[in-house]
């Protein structure tokens, strides 16, 4: 299956773009993240072409300290585009329609955070979301839809779904780049060892990943709490809370049959820590071999420097490698070695790597590296583990199936 891509837009063009601009907000200051970096790629490219641009983007959700305007994202995005873009105040109101209106071209207007309209956020099929008056409204002030936000692809959400059937739709550089690296587990073949590094806090989205690609990866190198549930299942005693933060319990108790199935179908692929980093009397860091754990009275916050150094071997000699989550608190510069020794042995080799969405990623720009020596550095959370698992990516089916009701066949090929 296929979808058009801005290779496939005329030139000169009333353009609609969708994009993820969702940021941290602290006190109310929206942070700059790579979200805005890549998106102006899209963003730059259909200006170069002359054409009039809609942003549209969200922040945050209702009843929660993000959820605000996007008058800051208007100067962020301008600082990467080097261009001013207005901020206006309406996603589909008056004002809104008057700005999209008088638009000249190369002209880049923000909309506002379209969350804050009823009918963004209801999970809906498209066909219902197409008839929303957001898509209603705006669909026939354009002349082109185009699908960048991939890390809200795996949402049903309007403004992802409801315009590609009823406008002419296109992926924007992001949503391409994303979607082949992150899907390319399942379609591309490799010609040596698939490894995925499994680790992190969220152990039951690892998990999951980890139980629908088991056929396909060679390695699973874990770490983090992924790591120690899994220690615990083979009889060490580790992955377990101490006080009450309830972290290990109870994503042990929801997984621990993902995980015996794990070890008894596939034991020659998992490849555990035999070492663990903690922090001693002397808020230092100490190491212990997991054999010689007696009881559960550390945080292990890393792999150990043996582990590190075997999961970064194993990584520089595998033909393609996914990360998904870090092997300790890599924030913390004590513990930071397990996760950024093995980025730097995949930096270093020729291998095919794409780096996760989220946390892990940060200890890229965080730890001297540089995003160009790794083959993808993804922006996405949810859509990344619903690429890795091969589920419904909806936001990429829509601009597929405006690509098949357009008879357009020289779009590009997935």
């Amino acid at each position: 299956m296929s979808y058009r891509t801005l290779d496939d837009l005329e030139d000169g063009q009333q353009i609609l773009v969708r994009v993820d601009l969702n940021s941290p907000v602290s006190v109310g200051v929206v942070a700059d993240n790579r979200r805005f970096s890549r998106h102006a790629e899209t963003i730059r490219d259909l200006v170069a072409a002359n054409h009039r641009v809609a942003v549209l983007a969200h922040q945050g959700r209702p009843g929660r300290d993000t959820f605000v305007t996007l008058e800051q994202h208007a100067d962020i995005l301008s600082e990467h585009l080097d261009t001013h873009v207005e901020y206006v105040p309406e996603t589909y109101g008056q004002t809104a329609r008057d700005a999209i209106e008088y638009m000249d071209a190369g002209e880049v207007i923000l909309l506002e955070n379209v969350r804050m309209t009823n009918d963004e956020l209801p999970e809906r099929d498209p066909e219902e979301h197409a008839r929303s008056d957001l898509v209603q409204t705006l669909a026939p002030m354009f002349d082109a839809y185009v699908g960048d936000a991939y890390s809200a692809a795996h949402r049903k959400h309007a403004s992802v779904v409801g315009f590609p059937l009823v406008m002419d739709a296109y992926a924007g550089r992001v949503m391409v780049a994303e979607y082949e690296a992150n899907s390319s587990i399942a379609t591309r073949e490799f010609d040596g060892d698939v490894t995925m590094v499994a680790g992190g806090a969220k152990a039951t989205d690892v998990i999951e990943v980890m139980t629908a690609l088991q056929e396909k990866v060679d390695n699973f190198l874990l770490g983090g709490v992924v790591g120690e549930l899994f220690l615990r299942a083979v009889g060490y005693d580790v992955g377990r809370d101490i006080d009450e933060d309830d972290l290990y319990e109870s994503q042990w108790l929801a997984n621990r049959e993902r995980i015996t199935h794990l070890i008894e179908n596939h034991p020659s692929d998992l490849v555990y820590p035999t070492d663990l980093a903690y922090a001693d009397g002397n808020d230092e860091r100490a190491e212990v071999i997991v054999s010689e754990v007696k009881n559960r009275d550390h945080d292990y916050l890393d792999v150990g420097t043996d582990t590190a150094e075997q999961f970064a071997d194993i990584a520089a000699n595998s033909s393609a490698v996914f990360v998904k989550g870090a092997l300790g608190v890599f924030e913390d510069e004590r513990f930071s070695p397990g996760t950024v020794r093995v980025l730097e042995a995949l930096a270093d080799c020729e291998c095919f790597s794409v780096v996760g969405g989220g946390d892990t990623s940060r200890a890229i720009n965080m730890y001297g590296m540089d995003e160009s020596d790794f083959s993808h550095v993804s922006i996405a959370g949810g859509a990344y583990i619903n690429a890795l698992t091969g589920k419904s990516l909806p936001g990429v089916e829509v601009l597929m199936q405006a690509d098949e009701q357009s008879g357009d066949r020289s779009s590009s090929s997935l």
